[in-house]
């Protein structure tokens, strides 16, 4: 049995519990800093109260474990895979953000276990996809990533619901992005870059955020000559977004932005993700195209509803640890996402979720 920490009880947090302890085949230790969080959960589980900033304290949970997952708030994410590093344990985690990452990367190198970043929906499954599309090219000229999580009944002027880290949404409104344009790495702007897109009939816009490519621009750079990430919202969302934090100057205070939205935009579990993936180029000598489209609802698993953006976020971090144990990924060093093959992912027990 694999001994895992789990560490972040929150939204994602419990419906990765959900997922791993109703296989039997994982041991799980779930900390967090909040003891109210750890009474909240239903599973039998152990439990542990911690600080997450103390780096002792992390260490102590982390021994013993064979595999570390952060939930947790992505400004943690060094300290934690610090801890995953000296205690010789596999990492994994749901981050973000770019920076974060690159220090995951640096703490990687000459590692005797794998450390695997940015696992979940955006940056994660959309990677593995766009890259299974990427292969099929033999000039790659274009690659288009668009996901959204979005509630199914809109009914507030931005038309969207709180269903994930508050954290990790305003990162992604604020934070420089990535992208290969004419053939190169560029950074552009958050909030920008605006596009409308219809699916099954249902109008939407999307617009740059921070983060969705994961490794995908250092992967394909010279490869591909124009590869973005956009998010997928309702129409209008964007300007009001921009309001906020552009023109009212939120994005500089962050906290404050936070605040405004938790205390104003209820929360739902009736979502849905959409996730829309396009790349063309040539095969055999023949102008191509191909296109990923899919829906994810709202759904039971083990009698309990989770929303759309849990079930895919969890089952994204779930079916990456299953496929580690199971030696279909990299067992050391620094490893992305795109390394999973979609069709392995999409058989894996987690990864099914998707299918």
């Amino acid at each position: 049995m694999t001994k895992v920490l789990l560490l972040g009880g929150g939204k994602i947090g419990t419906c990765i519990t959900a997922l791993l302890t109703a296989t039997g085949d994982y041991q799980l230790t779930v900390g967090d800093q909040d003891q109210g969080m750890l009474d909240r959960l239903e599973a039998d589980v152990a439990k542990r109260q911690l600080r997450f900033d103390d780096a002792q304290a992390l260490r102590d949970a982390v021994s013993g474990h064979d595999v570390v997952i952060s939930a947790a708030p992505f400004h943690l994410t060094p300290l934690i895979a610090e801890a995953a590093k000296d205690r010789g344990a596999h990492y994994f985690d749901l981050t973000e953000d770019v920076e974060s990452t690159r220090r995951v990367k640096a703490l990687a190198e000459g590692a005797k276990t794998a450390f695997t970043p940015q696992c979940g929906l955006a940056p994660g499954f959309i990677s593995i996809v766009g890259y299974d599309l990427a292969k099929r090219f033999d000039e790659l000229h274009t690659l288009h990533m668009r996901v959204g999580a979005l509630p199914v009944y809109p009914s507030n002027a931005l038309k969207y619901n709180l269903t994930w880290s508050t954290d990790g949404l305003i990162n992604e409104y604020c934070n420089p992005c990535e992208a290969i344009h004419e053939g190169e790495l560029r950074e552009v702007l958050p909030l920008e870059g605006m596009e409308h897109i219809s699916l099954d009939g249902i109008d939407y816009e999307a617009f740059n955020t921070s983060g969705g490519l994961g490794t995908l621009c250092e992967t394909l750079d010279g490869k591909v000559k124009f590869l973005n990430y956009k998010t997928v919202r309702y129409p209008g969302h964007r300007d009001i977004v921009k309001l906020l934090v552009n023109e009212l100057q939120l994005g500089q205070r962050r906290d404050i932005l936070k605040d405004v939205l938790e205390a104003s935009i209820p929360m739902t579990k009736q979502d849905v993700v959409l996730i829309f993936v396009t790349a063309w180029g040539k095969k055999e000598g023949r102008l191509m195209q191909e296109t990923y489209a899919k829906k994810v609802y709202a759904k039971e698993i083990g009698g309990q509803l989770w929303s759309a953006i849990q079930v895919t976020t969890a089952a994204g971090i779930c079916a990456m640890v299953d496929l580690h144990r199971a030696g279909q990924l990299p067992q050391s060093g620094f490893v992305r996402q795109e390394q999973a093959n979609l069709s392995d992912f999409l058989a894996n027990r987690f990864g099914q979720h998707y299918a």
